[in-house]
């Protein structure tokens, strides 16, 4: 055995620390989840030739006093937050509800182009058929846009790729608002997909790159800053799709049009902001861009310590460039953090947020709203849900990821079984219809909480640079698949079991608590580093 004590950090030529036979190469992969900064007691014997690597015991890990270095907010920082965010996310929530209200223009719509094709007038069937597949097919492009971004973020960057992206917006709007002049829905459905592509690479791209570019100490406020626009830009949606503004069969190809604004804001201001300074770094080994571009970001000089931080990260990435699928799915140090990430991105769309949604306006009809009122309420309830995720930017730090996602989930669990209580009687007790608001109130206060805001940029925090492009793609692309089912399964099943359908969610709500309590590590004002320490030492078991 050939010891080098270098920097507290023992490297030999030999290791036999892993339970499991691995190769070479996976034995490396390992080693990345295991910070620079921790060192080891004991022996080890070994069975590994002809590798220079740093091995640790997992029983005997000790951190190393280096202080994690903390910043705060800054004028420059706040700029690249709002032109990353608020050009991609926006994208996400705006498409996600802006065919909501001007539901009846749009079906009005389909009709009308439909006959004037066939000479006849459509079945009832084929017309709610197209206009599913329009809402719908947003998810597709999602999915689709979200197995791309691992390749996107590598090939392009964080910044770059972002940048990119508006072009499918381009094409989308230039779709969208022909639709109407050309007599065709066909125009919309495919817009309405390029659309879902971008939303699906803005889903993994930003969140990486808002990860990337915050301070440890802000990661999880900056992080919650994705879904806040996106709850932001849903509200917007559904206010300009008001029959009053742009929802009317002359204004709405605009309505759908307004999606370009937000990608004409990114693509002035983001050019100014630099690209994420560990993709500069370990992505492209230019340790000057990167000191630069963090030295921009920090608004000083002194940033010695975090390029340390980045450095011993690079230098342990440089023993494997890229981790593949396979290697997330047959590594058990890797394959740990990845289906956390995975069940919590699951979590967050079984949740029952969408069937909530959809069934809000009968809710508050049985309360005794009436006429444009209920379009009215749900605006409320979309405020609501804004204004709980500002509150959560503010709660991450200081209450943790998982306390947040655990007082979410638990939350959804006791209301949405009121709820269900509450759905049975509403239709002939106007008390029980008034406590129906209530619970879906309360309902949006609890997933704005956590469950709507962390799991966006958890996925980030739980992989370090070689294995979080790959990772992204996999924990969007599994988003974008069950949002897609939800809506699928939720109309038929709805049909079905009437209001005894939130049962379900009931059921499967408490199985993710559960699973979060369980499973879910605390990652707040960790370091990259000790997070991937933990399942490190978790993979040893």
């Amino acid at each position: 055995m050939d010891h080098d004590d270098d920097d507290g950090v023992g490297y030999i030529r030999e290791s036999h620390y892993l339970k499991t036979p691995m190769s070479e190469r996976q034995q490396a992969i390992a080693l990345l989840q295991v910070p620079r900064d921790i060192t080891r007691e004991g022996s080890i014997s070994s069975n590994v030739s002809d590798l220079d690597i740093p091995i640790y015991s997992s029983e005997n890990l000790t951190t190393s006093p280096k202080r994690v270095p903390e910043w705060g907010f800054n004028g420059r920082l706040a700029f690249a937050i709002a032109a990353s965010a608020l050009g991609s996310s926006f994208q996400h929530g705006y498409n996600t509800g802006v065919l909501n209200n001007p539901k009846t223009v749009l079906v009005d719509w389909i009709n009308e182009t439909a006959m004037n094709r066939t000479g006849e007038y459509p079945n009832k069937d084929s017309v709610t058929l197209i206009f599913s597949l329009m809402t719908s097919v947003l998810c597709i492009g999602g999915m689709i846009g979200g197995a791309t971004t691992g390749f996107v973020a590598e090939r392009f960057g964080r910044k770059g790729g972002l940048l990119l992206n508006n072009i499918l917006v381009v094409l989308a709007v230039i779709c969208e608002t022909t639709s109407k002049t050309a007599s065709s829905y066909e125009l919309i459905i495919l817009g309405r997909f390029i659309i879902g592509v971008n939303s699906g690479l803005n889903a993994g791209l930003a969140p990486m790159y808002l990860a990337e570019v915050s301070p440890i100490n802000l990661r999880g406020a900056v992080g919650t800053v994705y879904q806040l626009v996106i709850t932001i830009s849903i509200l917007i949606s559904q206010v300009l799709g008001l029959s009053s503004i742009l929802g009317t069969d002359t204004l709405w190809p605009t309505l759908l049009a307004m999606t370009i604004v937000p990608a004409i804001f990114q693509v002035i201001t983001l050019p100014f902001c630099p690209e994420s300074p560990k993709y500069l770094l370990l992505s492209k080994g230019n340790e000057s861009q990167a000191r630069s571009a963090l030295s921009w970001l920090r608004g000083s000089f002194d940033v010695h310590e975090e390029m340390d931080m980045m450095k011993a990260e690079c230098d342990a990435a440089k023993l494997v460039p890229k981790v593949t699928v396979r290697e997330l799915v047959t590594n058990s140090a890797l394959r740990i953090p990845l289906s956390i990430a995975l069940t919590v991105m699951v979590a967050q769309q079984f949740s029952g947020i969408n069937a909530v949604m959809f069934f809000s306006s009968e809710i508050f009809e049985m309360a005794g709203l009436h006429g444009d009122n209920p379009k009215y309420a749900t605006l409320a309830m979309g405020g609501i849900n804004v204004l709980m995720t500002i509150v959560s930017l503010f709660l991450v730090e200081k209450a943790g990821r998982k306390t947040l996602l655990l007082v979410g989930f638990a939350g959804m669990v006791v209301d949405t079984l009121l709820l269900t209580v509450g759905m049975v009687f509403g239709k002939t007790s106007p008390a029980a219809g008034i406590f129906c608001v209530i619970f879906v109130l309360i309902y949006v206060v609890m997933f704005a909480t956590g469950p709507g805001s962390i799991p966006w940029f958890l996925v980030s925090e739980l992989f370090n640079q070689s294995a979080r492009p790959t990772a992204s793609s996999l924990a969007v692309c599994i988003n974008w698949t069950a949002n897609f089912l939800v809506g699928l399964a939720f109309l038929p099943l709805a049909d079905l079991m009437g209001s005894y359908v939130f049962l379900i969610f009931v059921v499967l709500q408490l199985l993710f608590l559960i699973f979060i309590y369980k499973k879910v590590p605390e990652t707040k004002n960790k370091s990259l580093e000790e997070i991937s320490a933990m399942f490190r030492q978790q993979s040893y078991k």
